[in-house]
């Protein structure tokens, strides 16, 4: 008979947690939680959190991560979390930050704490986008993660504004009059690429490698942090668990769900390249809740002109910051391999020097 092999669920948080010389004993997110089979938000929550060691706060509004972590008289976190609103996740985590300022500043607290929202579209997107955009704007040393299932999940599947267009969702349901949403999608990236905030990412928790570098990123950068990751979704996709990444994978490499950094709204870096895309048909045929639109032309269109703009834009981005940093007198990557302090020292000098005013 031949020897079980033992199984390991996550491999990568294993091997963050063995490496992790501050917090050796237990992920943020234990065992135990309510989540369903296949979900990708534990290995996001715990890439993150692991990074970013044990001082930490972090909050969660209504949604999918607190409804199965949370419930009353159990948890599964093992670092200090706060149940939030549904609208008021930014808000709240920003003010923790800014009583944490102040109490450092009268010698109450000595040590580094760091903040940390994770929050899903549905109060990210739509109804928590006054707090988000608030917070960003007033620059609070923060970060803030969207783990996007493009939709309200945890009510049982409604249309967020991160739900793509074509997609059936209990109240964009499917007929011989309506095709599913009808409406495209909204990039919230861009969107906090626009605040001009410190740090701004899109991730694939399948590439972990690129994400956890940019949850190192974001620990460095003083100032607000936005990371939108996209979060495979088994019940409302209607995918297969054992599926879970793959369909994540499928999404960078169709360019439905391009990796990019961008700081203060200037440097833009496109992070993944696939050399030959997927066509995007592959992406939606592993998904039952829009694999109709396959047979719809016109909404099929629609979908890949949404993409291949959308990647066009951001070669272009990328072009003329490539530009702006060789007129600086660095790479584009070396600006964005710098310590945050580097930056403030080399490149923020060079340009002011490069306004028009100056």
């Amino acid at each position: 008979m031949a020897k079980r092999k033992k199984f390991v669920n996550i491999p990568v948080l294993t091997h963050l947690a063995e490496e992790s010389h501050e917090w050796p004993y237990e992920n943020p997110l234990a065992p135990g939680h309510r989540m369903c089979p296949g979900c990708s938000i534990p290995p996001i929550v715990n890439m993150a959190l692991l990074e970013y060691g044990k001082d930490v706060v972090t909050g969660s509004n209504t949604g999918c991560l607190e409804v199965t972590t949370g419930v009353f008289p159990y948890t599964a976190w093992t670092v200090p979390w706060i149940h939030v609103a549904f609208e008021n996740n930014a808000a709240v985590l920003s003010g923790a930050e800014a009583a944490y300022r102040a109490f450092k500043k009268k010698g109450k607290i000595d040590k580094e704490i760091h903040f940390v929202s994770i929050s899903g579209d549905g109060g990210t997107y739509d109804i928590g986008f006054q707090a988000l955009s608030g917070a960003a704007e007033r620059n609070h040393n923060m970060l803030y993660i969207c783990y996007n299932n493009e939709g309200y999940q945890n009510t049982g599947y409604q249309r967020s504004s991160a739900t793509p267009i074509g997609a059936f969702t209990k109240t964009t349901p499917v007929g011989s009059k309506i095709v599913g949403k009808e409406e495209k999608r909204k990039d919230l990236t861009l969107i906090m690429a626009a605040h001009e905030i410190p740090y701004t990412a899109q991730a694939n928790p399948f590439n972990y490698k690129d994400f956890t570098r940019k949850i190192r990123k974001s620990k460095d950068v003083k100032g607000f942090k936005f990371i939108n990751v996209l979060q495979s979704c088994t019940l409302s996709w209607r995918t297969k668990p054992e599926d879970a990444f793959r369909v994540l994978k499928l999404a960078t490499e169709s360019l439905y769900w391009p990796l990019y950094e961008v700081i203060e709204g200037k440097f833009w870096r496109i992070n993944v390249k696939p050399s030959k895309p997927k066509p995007i048909e592959d992406y939606i045929a592993m998904q039952p809740r829009w694999r109709h639109v396959l047979k719809m032309p016109e909404i099929l269109d629609k979908i890949k002109e949404e993409i291949y703009t959308k990647w066009d834009f951001l070669l272009r981005m990328e072009k003329l910051s490539k530009e702006l940093a060789e007129d600086l007198g660095f790479t584009l990557d070396e600006i964005f391999e710098m310590s945050w302090d580097e930056y403030q020292e080399k490149v923020k000098p060079k340009l002011k020097e490069k306004t028009y005013l100056s």
